[in-house]
């Protein structure tokens, strides 16, 4: 049995060598066509600057009369102007009543810790609360309050810092 060279058979062959590319010619046919349109264009420009403008037959001038201005008025014409010079305006000023202390409810949970967290959050934003434990029909609530406020302006004020913070959760309701 003849011996078999098995390594020269798992060479591969080798690959003819590619020629390298022809270099392109130089687009000579190009360059002097887009020279050509480019002596063309200033051409063209050239021959609109030495022509002579065109003079327009002048519109004859009319000067026309204005009307005069009406004369002015001795007197005014309206006569409240100088009735509410000296006029004095009685304004009733009622007092306004307070609706009562205000007090903000940001959060109502079963259990404490989660209670504690949202006075956290609401403590980072800069404002006082406290937890109120509630029972009732229902269970042991703790609440998350804020107040008491005098007027519910200010509790409005601070509901909107809150919101600015990201709590979004708080209602006003009057604590009487």
């Amino acid at each position: 049995m003849p011996r078999r060279d098995y390594v020269k058979t798992a060479r591969p062959k080798a690959k003819p060598r590619k020629k390298a590319p022809a270099k392109a010619p130089f687009p000579w046919l190009l360059l002097s066509v887009t020279a050509g349109l480019m002596l063309l264009f200033g051409w063209f420009l050239w021959t609109i600057n030495q022509q002579e403008p065109v003079s327009t037959p002048a519109a004859p001038v009319v000067e026309v009369e204005k009307d005069p201005l009406p004369e002015r008025p001795t007197e005014e014409p309206f006569q409240y102007i100088r009735e509410l010079e000296n006029r004095e305006v009685a304004v009733e000023v009622r007092e306004l009543e307070s609706r009562g202390p205000f007090q903000m409810q940001c959060a109502s949970f079963r259990s404490e810790e989660q209670a504690d967290a949202m006075r956290a959050q609401i403590a980072f934003a800069g404002f006082s609360s406290s937890i109120r434990r509630t029972e009732g029909s229902n269970g042991v609530w703790y609440r998350v309050v804020l107040g008491p406020y005098d007027s519910r302006r200010q509790a409005e004020a601070d509901r909107n810092r809150l919101r600015r913070n990201g709590i979004n959760s708080c209602q006003i309701w009057n604590w009487n």
